[in-house]
């Protein structure tokens, strides 16, 4: 993409309404709500904002919290972790790595014969493309 909204109101264009609550306002949607936590299709998984590749369907697991789950990035520069003391706790916050979009945070609970690391991510903040 090569015109990245810079605005609030160019984000609000590009984005549904609970894609822009968030991706652009750190928003949680509803656990069990968005389409991509049941989707076991092979293919690549990509920030609904601009399109950077994030995840791959093999790094994919299903922890039952109800949100798109991922033992890691597809690369080390797909997304940014930030502290986040928001709502009295202290979590890791992931973000989109090019456009800033808040993608969800990361948990140490991860599968242990893995990286151990659980990716929680909103469904709605994800695209996905099929191989």
């Amino acid at each position: 993409m090569t015109d990245m909204p810079q605005t609030d109101a160019e984000w609000r264009e590009k984005l549904t309404p609970e894609q822009f609550a968030v991706l652009r306002q750190g928003g949680t949607e509803r656990a069990f709500a968005g389409i991509l936590n049941d989707n076991h299709e092979p293919g690549t998984y990509r920030c609904a904002g601009c399109g950077n590749e994030l995840f791959k369907s093999d790094a994919k697991f299903d922890s039952g919290s109800g949100w798109p789950n991922f033992v890691e990035p597809s690369s080390s520069d797909a997304v940014v972790e930030h502290s986040d003391v928001s709502h009295g706790m202290v979590r890791t916050e992931v973000r989109c790595a090019k456009c800033d979009g808040h993608l969800g945070h990361v948990f140490p609970d991860g599968p242990r014969d893995s990286t151990g690391l659980r990716y929680c991510m909103n469904s709605v903040a994800l695209g996905f493309e099929g191989k």
